[in-house]
């Protein structure tokens, strides 16, 4: 790995090296208007503007970048100390350099939202600190997504080493050096290396621990008794070794050193609490090659140069990691006594680790665990690859035009085009698909607010509801005053644009919804009270009522009502008939019962002796099943209620109205398939595992149960279940198991 040092004295041919001659002089040209503009204004930290943007530059150009970027980095600051200049820079420099510098201004507004951040989080409890952490990944995301051109992160990022190269310059340790070290480290640093661009990445990891941990900085560097240019001396001369032994068994493989730098040994020393003895991996390095024979062929050859340390061996590719990751991982002795770690694996693997699941930052940043923005992580895998293939192609870019434009126009249009992130006027940033309105933003913050949500002020400006929201902005809801519940959203925002994400029309519909339902349950309420009022029955017990119906709950009778589903004539015939009350099969609810039950429609197998044509329903109050004896009753309009002979309703209308029964027995027009609901009563001594003793005996007996009412009191259990039986000796063979459970007292028929 190459370091990008800092240069005393920047030159022409260091700020254009590899560009073509037409670039070089818009670069030139660039310098010299950059030299003449800046004169002798300073940045925020002191330093010579001129020094800082030449800085930049060089940065930019140890990268390879075009000829646009390299000049945005010489301009941008010149736009922050004097906005007006960016009108002048179009002009001569053309509309892409001032749409990368005008992009990096927008950017540093991020600055102010990360420390807002790091100090709302400071001494707070656990759940604080993982919403901070959580919000500094959600800006990591929403600073690629305010970069309309990749290329603004580019020269973010080299802006900031720039800027931590001059603090560790003049040894300046103090609150600010630490808070600008602190947003590195969290924002920028992480947003590099998920880039690829490991040579800023490790520098700026280091540079801004220096500032945070100046101490643990200084003693994890004596305790390395070597300097980072002395270590890559040791990888380089160990790579040479072996790039010399593999040729010399014909084996074709791409060796490049990976040594550890030092915010990396102190975090890997406390995440795993180790000493800093039991570190192997201070210097190591990776070997690509093309198939995994290869990969245990360079094994042996590594293990006979070097001494292997055998607890240090680790085959992750005969047995990969739980997330794909695989590579062989060993241990060896250095000549020099000291330990280096060397890593084996295939062009497919490497490419699996660096820009699949297992990439390097996952388990850098998330522990290994899955994460859940996976479009995020795609894309941000197409990044990576496609900077690394324009660092591979940058020697052969020179002279050919054509190919430059064509990275630079992918690398414009590499953007995180599908989410948009906008802020609080508290910093909370919040992430929203594209074209979302501040109705959505209102719900993403609270169902209330969103339900209570009047108007909006974005970047404190009055909008309409329906505005989309753009990158960056601060957006306040305006809610309706009063008590939560009392306000509530407007139909027109489903349909007029005002709402977007899908999680917020949801929400809007389950308000109206829940709306519509309590006009519905009053309007039912009102149209059954007006019935009662009618037939002079006001005192009634209204849930003995709906229960009588075949209703659980008053409100279930309600709604049916409301809803036209069930008709006011079956509540009138119930309050004048002390008998059993005939509702139509489709007028109650019923659990899921099997399709040939009487419930659902089947043939009740009932013949009406002297009669053929009449219709036949089962009484619900005692619910007769083959071979019960039964009688019939005949019903007004509803043809004939058929009930067991022992039924006391029946006794009660027989004895009020004598010439309406008419007598019935089993046919065999159901068929042996046909089912008829019965209750069940079983009363038993309360215990763990009751329910599921008796459950299993039904199962057993191929009895579906369609209701269950359980209730217990001291220490006994009262159960009735509604099953669906073929004749009551299937009913009496389970009730007599049932008897034989453990704690069953009683088990009948009721």
């Amino acid at each position: 790995m190459v370091s990008i040092s800092a240069p005393n004295s920047v030159t022409s041919e260091q700020l254009v090296e590899g560009l073509s001659a037409p670039d070089s002089a818009r670069v030139l040209d660039a310098l010299a208007y950059a030299t003449e503009a800046y004169g002798d204004k300073q940045t925020f930290a002191g330093r010579s503007a001129l020094e800082f943007a030449l800085g930049v530059a060089t940065t930019l150009a140890f990268l390879r970048s075009d000829a646009e970027t390299r000049i945005a980095g010489l301009m941008f600051e010149l736009t922050l100390l004097e906005p007006d200049t960016a009108a002048d820079i179009e002009p001569r420099f053309g509309k892409q350099v001032c749409d990368l510098a005008t992009g990096v201004r927008q950017l540093i507004r991020l600055r102010a939202l990360t420390q807002a951040q790091h100090g709302s989080a400071a001494g707070r409890g656990k759940n604080a600190a993982q919403q901070a952490v959580a919000q500094v990944e959600t800006l990591r995301k929403m600073l690629l997504a305010m970069a309309s051109d990749m290329r603004v992160v580019l020269v973010r990022l080299a802006a900031c080493v720039t800027t931590l190269r001059y603090f560790a310059e003049l040894k300046l340790f103090n609150e600010m050096t630490r808070e600008y070290g602190k947003e590195t480290l969290d924002l920028y640093a992480p947003l590099a290396n998920r880039l690829g661009i490991w040579q800023l990445k490790w520098e700026l990891e280091d540079l801004s621990f220096r500032f945070i941990e100046p101490e643990a900085y200084k003693r994890i560097a004596k305790m390395l008794e070597e300097k980072r240019m002395m270590r890559e001396g040791f990888v380089s001369s160990a790579i040479l070794r072996l790039q010399t032994e593999l040729a010399s068994a014909g084996i074709q493989a791409e060796v490049f050193g990976r040594p550890k730098h030092i915010y990396s040994i102190w975090n890997k020393m406390r995440g795993k609490e180790l000493d800093f003895t039991a570190l192997y991996d201070v210097r190591a390095f990776r070997v690509i090659v093309a198939d995994v024979k290869t990969c245990y062929t360079v094994l042996g050859v590594v293990h006979n140069i070097w001494t292997p340390i055998p607890k240090e061996f680790d085959d992750y590719i005969s047995r990969p990691k739980p997330n794909g990751y695989q590579s062989l991982h060993t241990v060896v002795t250095a000549e020099d006594g000291r330990p280096l770690e060397v890593q084996i694996r295939t062009n497919e693997m490497h490419s699996f680790a660096e820009y699949g699941v297992a990439a390097h930052w996952r388990y850098k940043e998330e522990g290994g665990s899955n994460f859940a923005g996976q479009k995020y992580d795609e894309k941000i895998a197409w990044l990576r690859q496609l900077l690394a293939w324009k660092t591979e192609v940058a020697d052969a870019v020179v002279g050919q035009e054509e190919i430059q434009r064509e990275w630079v126009e992918k690398l414009k249009s590499a953007t995180l085009d599908d989410r948009i992130f906008v802020m609080t006027p508290q910093a909370r940033v919040l992430e929203l698909p594209v074209g979302a309105t501040p109705v959505d933003f209102a719900y993403h913050l609270h169902t209330d607010v969103g339900h209570r949500c009047r108007g909006a002020k974005v970047d404190g400006i009055m909008v309409p509801l329906n505005t989309q929201l753009k990158n960056g902005q601060t957006c306040e809801i305006i809610t309706a005053k009063g008590a939560p519940g009392t306000a509530g959203p407007s139909r027109d925002w489903l349909s007029a644009g005002y709402a977007v994400s899908t999680r917020t029309r949801s929400k809007i519909r389950a308000w109206f919804h829940a709306i519509d339902m309590q006009e519905t349950l009053a309007h039912g309420r009102a149209l059954v009270e007006k019935s009662l009022q009618r037939e002079g029955k006001t005192a009634v017990n209204l849930e003995a009522l709906a229960q009588k119906l075949g209703f659980a709950k008053v409100d279930e009778l309600f709604l049916s009502v409301g809803k036209d589903e069930f008709s006011l004539r079956h509540v009138e015939q119930a309050l004048h008939d002390n008998g059993e009350v005939v509702v139509p099969e489709d007028a109650v609810l019923v659990g899921k019962s099997r399709a040939s039950s009487v419930e659902q429609g089947a043939k009740s197998g009932v013949l009406v002796v002297g009669t053929e044509g009449l219709m036949t329903v089962l009484a619900k109050c005692c619910k007769p099943a083959p071979p019960d004896s039964i009688v019939g009753f005949v019903t007004r309009g509803k043809g004939v209620s058929i009930h067991r002979a022992t039924c006391k309703n029946f006794e009660e209308m027989r004895a009020k109205a004598p010439e309406r029964v008419i007598f019935t027995e089993w046919g065999s027009t159901g068929g042996h398939d046909t089912v008829y609901p019965v209750d069940i009563f079983i009363l038993a001594g309360d215990r763990q595992g009751l329910l599921r003793d008796i459950s299993e005996i039904f199962s057993r007996e191929k009895i579906n149960v369609i209701g269950v009412n359980t209730q217990s009191a001291k220490g006994q259990a009262r159960m009735t279940f509604t099953a669906e039986i073929s004749s009551t000796a299937q009913l009496l063979k389970a009730l007599n198991v049932i008897k034989d459970v453990s704690g069953v007292l009683e088990a009948r028929r009721s």
